[in-house]
Order: structure tokens, then C-alpha cells, then sequence
């Protein structure tokens, strides 16, 4: 027996599945059977991988400036200096402990992940019904799966029955599904209607949310402002490494003992550390934090403020962000119905508000006076099923009992008698709202044993009446913005038309090769495309990847479990508003506010910020290299060091307490995204240092000659 993913059984009959699976759908497992797979296949738990404290601790000892300062800590206790040991040692803890705070780990993601998986399910063991630890579930058991449960596996359906299911943190469908026998259902999903059995095809890592998971710890690029300070520390430190064998090169020719050099080597080492480098971009990347979060907009990884600067490419959720998430009555088709709102009026009385279903409650918001249900009572209801396709009331008014029906266009039109050339007209309006994205309803009502065709009713989620405006102020800060989303290709399409963003929206089975990747041809494409349609989660992971991998820094919005990987990985990972848990344990961004005018707002502050960075590197690093040269030279022309290491650092921090209120400075605004050009950086900050270099001789021989200070 093999475990077997939902998806790949989904064209498998239910004979063949049980096959498979070797599984009764009478007795169920044995126990011995059961706790035998438990063992082969593992606990009904997600995958996670965490490290210790004491691990992720010590990562932040690790790095170019950790390497600099714990060298020159080993010199000061080699030489003997034990107060400057405790003064580089407190510096080294202190850095690393600003960037331990300011970090988050996956396991966050991870944690809220685990959060959708079912606490207990009803399984079939030796032929009766259990309560048993979801995580306890293997492939192979029977389940029966009911109104209000999680779904606690990736499961086959069968039997008897029907399942409404809520699938929209998994998948980014705006409705629930409807689900028969012979159709698979997802681990996390939340089931709104129905009763039915299923047996378990895949449990844990295998799962449509295991997998998930599984990208989730995958997931995650370096941030380039991390990529920036190694390349200063780097820089300074091959500068640091030439100046010490120029040193050790002319004080060993002149015959200095091994301490004192290594007392010089250390003066020299301590001067290469920009000391307070880590606490002024932290205090600047704070400060920005708080104007964010007047925004609305929640930064949840200080660095990836940074990156909001350089995106060049958006991709972005359409249910929720770029449209209402909110499904909305179209112009009516009319047949038999006298007017458009008796048409309305007619699918009202087919619903029942208090279920909570979304087509209802669209389809009673578009009457225009409610009022009138009130003198309408609903004597009986039948709710949807996948089989009928449709909802069905009896109601009685003061004209008497009618009784009418809204479902699929399809089904009703079968109910009814419609000469031939109005059932073409009405087929022909439903094939071409579908073209154009609708979803649609039809309406019927029943006079003695015949229908009547009322008309068709179509629904869409309209999109945002902020998302056309900002996109094109998207489009005027340089970056683009592509739709990602999960809905069929029409749909998106529309969408995509309607906010100006273009229609070149790609079908991603259009771009999947056989092993599941995208071709150089296919990320060609990816590049040009204006969206995407029909999208898995580990489809948007791998775009953000491809688009990551041809030079572009990528942002990805989104708001349930299946955006998760994508977000992580993402340079600038944005959860909108009303995310899951998962989402907004995943994102650098999390959106209080809804739509993605805020996000705009948010790339403007972050380029503000990204010039105020830029700024204080290139005058940290001028600042270091003059210090360094200073005292080398210095001290190869005086034979004494002109600095002690305490000095040093009280110089350094003297210079950078006053410079942190760079992190108010006005800076201009710049129209196009900004990256870190580091050669352009290194030389400037070279120049500057190497003049101030000059003018510290300058103030050394005055202090000493005019003013006799030493």
C-alpha cells in the first residue's frame, strides 16, 4: 500500500482509491493495522524544523563585524588590555542582541500553520465508529466528516451525502466548494454543509497543507540590506587585513617586540569596526517602522523595510485585494420574470439569509427595498447540493403558496419548457458571462407541475474602487503589478481588464513542464505576463522564485495559508488585511487597512528611509577608513599609536549619536525603485574617508605643535 496525494486520486474511482489504499469502507483499519502504518508513515503532524535558543543566539556572533570585534577582543586579552576586553565584549553582546530581537523565526509560520489541522476526528476502526487524536490518523482510515468539522487529512469521498466545504485559506477560493462522493477534500478545510464518509489518502508532510509547510521552511531570501553590511564588512576588513601586514612589514624591519605589535595590530583592528553601525540603522529602520504603522501597515521584520525601496514587481492576490471579496449582482437577463427586481425578488425567496452562504446573502442585498420578504413565509427550504445544483422554497404570501428555485443556469433550464430560440438566447447569456468572468444563477418558478424560467442572475466580485488608481501609481513608481490568483482564467481576465492592468493572463498549466517546473521559455513569459490564473501555492512560490532569479525584486501580497511560501520567500512579503495566521506569520508587511493604497504609501516611506541608510553607510564607512588610515600612518610616522582602543570606540560612538538623527532627515523622493549599488557606495565613502584622512593630520599637527596638547 502507498500513500497517495488527494490530487492524484481526484480522476480515480472510489473501487480503485480503496485498492490502493488497501482500505475497508465497511470495518475500516484494524488497530494492529493502524498503529503499524502510524509507525511507517509518522504522526498526522506538520513537518517543523526549529532551532534552539542557544543556536539561533549564536548565530548572530557569526559575520564579517562579529568577526572583527571577537579578533579584536582575542588581541586585547593576548596583550593583556583586560578593560578593553570588556569593552569590545560588551559591544559584541550588544549588537548581537539588537539583531536577535529584531528577528523572527519560522516557526511562527509553522505554529500558525498547525492551527488549521483538526484536534480529534470520527474514524473506523474494527468496525466501529472512534473518536480518536487527528494526529493519530493514517492513510487507508475511514472517516465521517460533518457540518462544523476540520477536515483532519487529505481525503477521498464516498457514499452517501454531500460536503459544503470553506476552502478559501487553503486555496483563495472566494465561496465554498460544493463536494460529492468521488471528490477529494484538503486537510485545514472547514466544513460548512453536509455529512458524508471519506477515506484518508495522504496524512502530515504529505498533505495539500503538509506540502505547504514544507515551502513555508523552504522559503526566504537573504535580504539585501543583509547582502549591503557583509559587503562593508567585507570591504573594511580586506582594508584592515593590507594596513596590518604594511605595519607588521615595517615595525618588524625596525625591530618592535611581538606585544607591542600586537598592541598596534589591535589599535588597528578596533578602528576598523563600525561600532555603532548596527544600533543607528536599527534606530532608522524603527523610526520608520512607527510612521508605517500610522499607516496601517505593520512591519514585522525591521530589515524588509529596506526592500520596500527596490520592488519592481508586485504580485498580487486578486479575492480580497484587488476586489471586494465580496460577490455582487450583476444586470439580470430576463425570461419570464416582468422586471429585474422581481427577478431578484423571486431568488431571495429561494434562499435562507441565516445559513450565511455567500450567494444568498448577495442575491437578498440586491433588492432594493428588503422590506418586501417580510410579507413572504418560507414554509420549507431545501439547501444546495453538488447533485441538484440547486436551492428550492415553498412559500406562502397573500396571493397563496408558490414555489421557486435558483441554482445552476444548466440544472433550471432543464426544469423548464422554453421554445427554442429563447433557451438558445438564454444559453448564449450564460456562455457569454462566463466568458467575461460572471458567475450565474437561474431562476424558476413553478405554476402546478410546470416552470417557468424566470431569468439569469449574474454575480462577481467587484473589484476595489481604490485598486485602478493605485495600480497606475504603481505603474508611475516603477513597478508592476501582476495578478496571482486562483480563479479560473476568465475570471482573471476581466478582473485584470477592469483595472486597467492589462489581459495577458497566463494559465499556469500553460507554464508548468512535466517535472513541475518552468522552462527558460516559461519564465520568458512569466515576465511579460500581466497575471496568472489557476494557481497553486507552490505555483506562486515558484514565480516570486523565477522572477527573483532573472533580477527582480519581487513583493507578493496575500491572505491565507496557500500564500504562506510565497510570502516568505518573497523580498517584501505583504499580508492584506484580514489575513490567516499562517499569512501574517509568513509576511515582512501586515496590512490593517484594506486594498493596496497603503502599500504605495508604505514603498514611498521605504525609499525615504533606503536614502537616509545609504547616506549614514557611505559616512560610516568614510569615517572608519579615516580612523584606520589615520592611526596606521600615524603611527609608522610617530612610532606611538595616537589613539587608544577605548578612544576609538568613544570616538566612533561620539561620531554616530549624533548622526542617528539621520533617521528624521528629508530626503528626496525617488520616482523609480533603488537598490543598493555597493561599488558606487564603496568608492564614494573611499574618497571622503581618505580627504578626511588629510584633514585629521591637519587637526593632529596643530593639536600638537600649535597647542602643545601631546
Amino acid at each position: 500500500m502507498q500513500q497517495t496525494d488527494a490530487k492524484s486520486l481526484e480522476d480515480m474511482s472510489i473501487d480503485d482509491a480503496f485498492k490502493s489504499l488497501d482500505a475497508n469502507p465497511d470495518t475500516g483499519l484494524s488497530q494492529a493495522d493502524a498503529e503499524q502504518r502510524l509507525a511507517r508513515y509518522g504522526p498526522n503532524l506538520l513537518p517543523e524544523e526549529s532551532s534552539g535558543l542557544l543556536k539561533q543566539m549564536l548565530g548572530y556572533f557569526w559575520g564579517p563585524i562579529p568577526w572583527m570585534i571577537e579578533a579584536a577582543a582575542i588581541l586585547s586579552a593576548i596583550v593583556d588590555r583586560w578593560d578593553d576586553f570588556a569593552l569590545i565584549m560588551s559591544m559584541l553582546l550588544i549588537n548581537a542582541g539588537i539583531g536577535f530581537f529584531q528577528e523572527r523565526s519560522a516557526s511562527s509560520a509553522l505554529g500558525a500553520l498547525k492551527k488549521q489541522l483538526a484536534l480529534k476526528a470520527r474514524v473506523l476502526r474494527d468496525g466501529q465508529w472512534l473518536e480518536v487524536d487527528a494526529s493519530t490518523l493514517v492513510p487507508g482510515d475511514i472517516l465521517r466528516l460533518r457540518l462544523g468539522d476540520v477536515v483532519p487529512a487529505d481525503v477521498k469521498l464516498f457514499g452517501e451525502g454531500f460536503l459544503s466545504v470553506d476552502q478559501a485559506a487553503l486555496t483563495g477560493e472566494s465561496l465554498p466548494v460544493g463536494l460529492e462522493a468521488g471528490k477529494p477534500a484538503y486537510s485545514g478545510s472547514m466544513i460548512k454543509q453536509g455529512e458524508i464518509r471519506a477515506v484518508a489518502v495522504a496524512t502530515g508532510q504529505n498533505t495539500y497543507l503538509g506540502r505547504t509547510a514544507g515551502l513555508v521552511q523552504e522559503a526566504g531570501a537573504v535580504s539585501h540590506f543583509q547582502k549591503a553590511v557583509i559587503q562593508v564588512g567585507d570591504f573594511l576588513i580586506l582594508i584592515a587585513i593590507f594596513l596590518a601586514i604594511v605595519l607588521l612589514g615595517v615595525e618588524l624591519y625596525r625591530g618592535e617586540p611581538l606585544l607591542r605589535l600586537l598592541a598596534f595590530i589591535l589599535v588597528l583592528v578596533v578602528a576598523s569596526i563600525p561600532v555603532a553601525m548596527p544600533a543607528v540603522l536599527s534606530v532608522t529602520l524603527a523610526l520608520g517602522a512607527l510612521v508605517l504603522s500610522k499607516m496601517k501597515a505593520i512591519v514585522s521584520h525591521l530589515q524588509a523595510i529596506e526592500e520596500l525601496a527596490g520592488i519592481d514587481v508586485l504580485c498580487s492576490d486578486k479575492t480580497g485585494t484587488l476586489t471586494q471579496n465580496r460577490l455582487t449582482l450583476g444586470e439580470p437577463v430576463l425570461a419570464g420574470a416582468k422586471s429585474p427586481q422581481d427577478l431578484v425578488l423571486a431568488a431571495a425567496l429561494a434562499s435562507q439569509p441565516e445559513n450565511g452562504d455567500a450567494i444568498d446573502a448577495a442575491v437578498i442585498g440586491g433588492l432594493k427595498d428588503r422590506h418586501q420578504l417580510d410579507s413572504f413565509q418560507q414554509l420549507s427550504f431545501t439547501p444546495f447540493d453538488p447533485v441538484s445544483k440547486r436551492t428550492e422554497a415553498l412559500i406562502r404570501s397573500t396571493q397563496g403558496q408558490r414555489v421557486v428555485t435558483k441554482g445552476a443556469p444548466q440544472i433550471i433550464l432543464g426544469l423548464t419548457q422554453l421554445d427554442k430560440a429563447l433557451r438558445g438566447h438564454m444559453e448564449s447569456a450564460v456562455e457569454t458571462l462566463a466568458a467575461k468572468g460572471y458567475r450565474t444563477l437561474g431562476v424558476a418558478e413553478r405554476h402546478g407541475t410546470e416552470w417557468e424560467f424566470l431569468g439569469i442572475l449574474p454575480l462577481f466580485d467587484p473589484p476595489r474602487e481604490s485598486s485602478a488608481e493605485t495600480i497606475a501609481r504603481a505603474h508611475q513608481h516603477g513597478i508592476r503589478v501582476k495578478m496571482v490568483t486562483g480563479d479560473n482564467l476568465a475570471i482573471a481576465r476581466e478582473t485584470s481588464r477592469a483595472l486597467g492592468m492589462g489581459t495577458n493572463i497566463l494559465a499556469i498549466d500553460e507554464l508548468v513542464d512535466k517535472s513541475g517546473g518552468f522552462s527558460p521559455e516559461a519564465v520568458q513569459r512569466i515576465e511579460e505576463a500581466d497575471g496568472f490564473a489557476q494557481v497553486f501555492p507552490e505555483h506562486k512560490y515558484a514565480i516570486i522564485k523565477a522572477l527573483q532569479d532573472h533580477g527582480h525584486l519581487a513583493g507578493m501580497t496575500g491572505d491565507g495559508v496557500n500564500d504562506a511560501p510565497a510570502l516568505k520567500q518573497a523580498d517584501m512579503g505583504i499580508a492584506v488585511s484580514g489575513a490567516t495566521d499562517a499569512a501574517r506569520a509568513a509576511a515582512d508587511l501586515i496590512l490593517t487597512a484594506p486594498g493596496l493604497s497603503v502599500i504605495i504609501r508604505a514603498v514611498e516611506e521605504g525609499r525615504r528611509i533606503f536614502e537616509r541608510m545609504m547616506s549614514y553607510t557611505i559616512y560610516r564607512i568614510a569615517m572608519t577608513v579615516d580612523i584606520m588610515v589615520f592611526v596606521v600612518l600615524a603611527m609608522l610616522a610617530l612610532g606611538s599609536y595616537p589613539l587608544t582602543p577605548v578612544m576609538i570606540i568613544v570616538l566612533a560612538l561620539l561620531d554616530d549619536i549624533p548622526i542617528m538623527t539621520i533617521a528624521f532627515d528629508n530626503t528626496r523622493l525617488d520616482p523609480k525603485p533603488v537598490r543598493w549599488d555597493m561599488r558606487r557606495v564603496l568608492i564614494i565613502a573611499s574618497v571622503l574617508g581618505l580627504a578626511s584622512v588629510v584633514q585629521s593630520f591637519i587637526l593632529l599637527y596643530l593639536g600638537r605643535y600649535s597647542f602643545h596638547f601631546g
